[in-house]
């Protein structure tokens, strides 16, 4: 005897499928990551050479104590350089996920709503990215330096309006 399935409760879910299985591409251009490296070993540079100098130390303050914020400092930068560095976007038929400090996913289903941020003409500096929420108000951002990823967050936005009925 068979069971009848219940249907699912609540709209559809969505679905897409990009051109490429999985698409997985860097989540910031290379002159960002240059300039966030050339900003960060500068700025240890910088440091150092105040270090040798005796201005990190305030009088009175043992080297130890007067060199723990800077250093924390210094730890905190390395670290946000290294995810600049290694963070990758993918798109599968079933979720957007980032790598990052703290990994980036949404399932393609839940999506309600997308829109593409660009700042018109510096793409090539500052990386586009997808602004996504959920039908229960959920929302991340995913950025993308490439080219056929920006193709596929257009042709994903357009057919969730579409599949949504918005406009």
């Amino acid at each position: 005897m068979d069971i009848p399935q219940a249907e699912p409760l609540g709209p559809p879910s969505f679905r897409f499928v990009p051109r490429v299985q999985p698409m997985r591409v860097r989540a910031f251009s290379l002159p960002f990551r240059l300039l966030a490296t050339v900003m960060v070993f500068g700025i240890e540079v910088w440091m150092y050479v105040l270090w040798q100098a005796g201005q990190l130390s305030p009088p009175g303050l043992s080297t130890a104590a007067a060199l723990g914020w800077p250093l924390a400092a210094v730890g905190i930068m390395l670290y946000t350089w290294w995810h600049i560095v290694t963070s990758r976007t993918t798109l599968t038929p079933t979720a957007l996920h980032q790598s990052w400090m703290w990994d980036k996913k949404m399932e393609l289903g839940e999506l309600a709503y997308g829109k593409l941020i660009r700042v018109p003409g510096l793409d090539w500096l500052i990386a586009p990215r997808l602004y996504v929420r959920t039908l229960l108000g959920k929302f991340a951002v995913f950025y993308a330096a490439d080219a056929a990823m920006l193709a596929e967050f257009e042709r994903l936005i357009a057919e969730l309006k579409a599949f949504r009925g918005f406009r």
